[in-house]
């Protein structure tokens, strides 16, 4: 079982990729999607506490790899975010895959806004262009209940498969 987190760390590198793809697309159009909380919600619902904290860690300094803000703003946010969902992770149902859908809707929906506070704070300019903000957070969020009931059956289903190995291999 201790290779739990490195199994869904494996996953949130291939989000990692994908979203940098499709971003990398949308530069285009002067937008991008933020799908932050997918890189939490799983593992603070699902893993164990110490796991989970370390995969929303490297997730949170993955995201920080390729961003405009100070080093470790995004894993700072993760786990502020981790921890709120893990207090309240034994009040809901967290297997159940609309409710992880739910969780991560809602931390995206914060994530995002405190990630924008915190660019406004470095460069007031971007205040001024609060439209595309909003409407980066729109995208951002259809994206999300998209592209979240596949991720995180993905990451459960990794899981799942990891057990059934360890069980075969004895």
């Amino acid at each position: 079982m201790k290779r739990q987190w490195l199994l869904t760390f494996l996953s949130l590198l291939l989000l990692w990729t994908l979203v940098t793809q499709i971003n990398h697309y949308l530069a285009v159009w002067h937008s991008h999607i933020f799908l932050g909380a997918l890189y939490l919600t799983f593992a603070a619902l699902r893993l164990p506490v110490r796991g989970g904290m370390l995969v929303t860690v490297l997730g949170g300094l993955l995201c920080d790899a390729n961003t405009p803000v100070p080093f470790g703003t995004h894993m700072l946010l993760f786990v502020v975010a981790h921890a709120f969902i893990n207090k309240a992770h034994h009040r809901i149902p967290s297997d159940h895959p609309t409710t992880q859908l739910v969780v991560a809707f809602i931390a995206n929906l914060g994530l995002y806004v405190a990630l924008s506070v915190v660019v406004i704070l470095g460069n007031p300019v971007v205040g001024q262009l609060w439209p595309r903000l909003l409407f980066d957070l729109a995208l951002s969020q259809v994206c999300l209940l998209l592209v979240g009931p596949w991720f995180l059956a993905l990451q459960a289903r990794i899981l799942e498969l990891d057990r059934y190995a360890m069980r075969s291999r004895f």
